[in-house]
Parts: C-alpha cells; structure tokens; sequence
C-alpha cells in the first residue's frame, strides 16, 4: 500500500514538473515586444485615460489585425499615424497601420469625445477595442451610391471587404512644437 501511494505521488510529480516545463518554453518563445518611451506632456489627451502600459506600434498593430478573424475583438493601445479625420466635427478618423495600404477606421466610442480636424499626420496613441468586420456587397454599393458613384462603379463591387475597424475609448494627439 505505500508502495503504491508511493509510485502515485512520484508519478504524480514527474507528470507536474513536466508540464510546467513546457508552460515556461510556450512563454520563453512568445516575443518581446519593445515599448518606446513616451512623454505624455507633448500629447494633448482626448477621451479617456490612456497609459503607454503594453503600447503597440503600428506594424504590431497591422500583425495583430492579420492574425484576427472576422468577428474577432482585441482590447489595446497603440501608436500611429493619422490619416484622415472627418473634416465635419472631427467624429471619425483613419490611422496608418504600418504599410502604405493598411489602414484602420475608428470611431469614438459612444460619441464622448471627437478630435480637431486639423489632426492630419499627427502622430497618435489609441487605446480601446480593435475588430475586423466583413463588409457585405449591399452595404458597399449602398455606400458607394450615398457617395455619388457611377452606375458602373457601383456594378463592380462584386466581393465584401474585410476591414479593420477601433472603438477609441482615449486618443492622446501629438501637440505642434509651438503649444509645449
């Protein structure tokens, strides 16, 4: 009987070490990512609070949004480029993701709060949830029909479009050098 009480402990551990073993090679392979210092008086805050706590840039934030399902939803903060603000009341933009041809659409959330039209190619800290929608071929033509395309342009739209999509819950902006 304790013999056998002892193989079971013993086994018991073995199967324990090993498996926490593998635990730390899983976490000693995920990558380091690196965090530029940032000074958070140069950025005039928007929104919510935001802490440069696990600050992504905007090529990790492109591998994030390439590693995402449609439908998926991820929770983070990152820094990037504006693209285009709406040029209205500053209620939407679009950021640069790190290559000339990936950009993301965000929104703010619950319309607390909208950034100066003037925010073009300022640089950005965004945190809130990032998503990756399809959009479907009746939305894209009624969207191309509501901007004033052709009849033939609106025919071409064949396929929906995956996009990538950020509810903002705080924007900090770069302020201009003559505001410090």
């Amino acid at each position: 009987m304790k013999r056998n009480l002892f193989l079971v402990l013993t086994s018991s551990l073995i199967l324990f070490a090993c498996s926490n073993e593998t635990k730390t090679e899983v976490q000693a392979e995920e990558p380091v990512e690196t965090v530029e210092v940032v000074d958070a008086s140069t950025y005039e805050p928007f929104g919510g609070e935001i802490t440069a706590d696990g600050l992504l840039t905007s090529l990790e934030m492109q591998q994030k949004y390439n590693q995402m399902e449609v439908g998926d939803s991820l929770a983070v903060t990152f820094r990037t480029n504006v693209g285009e603000v709406c040029q209205k009341k500053g209620c939407w933009m679009k950021i640069d993701l790190g290559d000339k041809d990936a950009e993301a659409f965000v929104r703010f959330k619950d319309y607390e709060f909208f950034v100066p039209k003037d925010a073009q190619g300022s640089d950005a800290i965004l945190k809130g949830m990032a998503y990756k929608e399809e959009t479907s071929v009746e939305e894209l033509k009624h969207y191309a029909q509501d901007a004033g395309k052709s009849e033939e342009e609106i025919a071409a739209i064949t396929d929906p479009k995956i996009e990538y999509t950020f509810m903002a819950e705080g924007v900090l902006l770069k302020k201009n050098s003559d505001e410090k």
